[in-house]
């Protein structure tokens, strides 16, 4: 009974979208965001013009996958030996050839995902005490969900560590 098929319906029909994000298999609220309005350019950095476009398409696919999990999936990934995917360090590290710009809030959590080799994305999170409570004069939640990219990092120059 093919002749009698309607493949213009059948294929509006598949074209419709049915996730929902109410549904009960969508994780849209837990998946980590990134955040680029504090990036930084400083000389002990890079800015994305500096990088080739091998590097950027590889960034951007990292951002593609990081984004599929929660950040805390990322800190618990191990990667190397003794390292994650995402580290967070707390205050800015003294160890560093980089400064703490004036338009990063102090109170934030610094660390880096690593991308590939000496590859880094640097920037912050905020700090748990933060999750679920608001801003007070936006009177909007923060999300501590978010990592927000301060320095791209190619020759790891951010949290510099002593070698023997």
């Amino acid at each position: 009974m093919n002749r009698y098929r309607n493949t213009q319906k059948t294929s509006f029909l598949a074209s419709i979208p049915t996730a929902s994000i109410d549904a009960d298999v969508d994780e849209l609220t837990t998946k980590c965001k990134f955040n680029f309005a504090y990036f930084d350019h400083q000389p002990a950095g890079q800015s994305f013009s500096d990088w080739t476009d091998v590097q950027l398409k590889k960034l951007l696919a990292k951002l593609q996958e990081y984004s599929k999990q929660p950040l805390q999936h990322w800190r618990d990934m191990g990667i190397g030996k003794s390292g994650s995917v995402l580290s967070i360090y707390g205050a800015f590290p003294r160890s560093s050839d980089f400064k703490h710009p004036r338009h990063v809030p102090h109170e934030v959590q610094w660390g880096r995902f690593r991308l590939e080799h000496s590859l880094r994305l640097v920037g912050f999170v905020l700090p748990p005490h933060c999750h679920d409570t608001y801003h007070k004069s936006t009177g909007v939640r923060f999300d501590c969900n978010t990592f927000y990219v301060v320095f791209l990092d190619a020759d790891h120059r951010f949290y510099k560590t002593e070698k023997a």
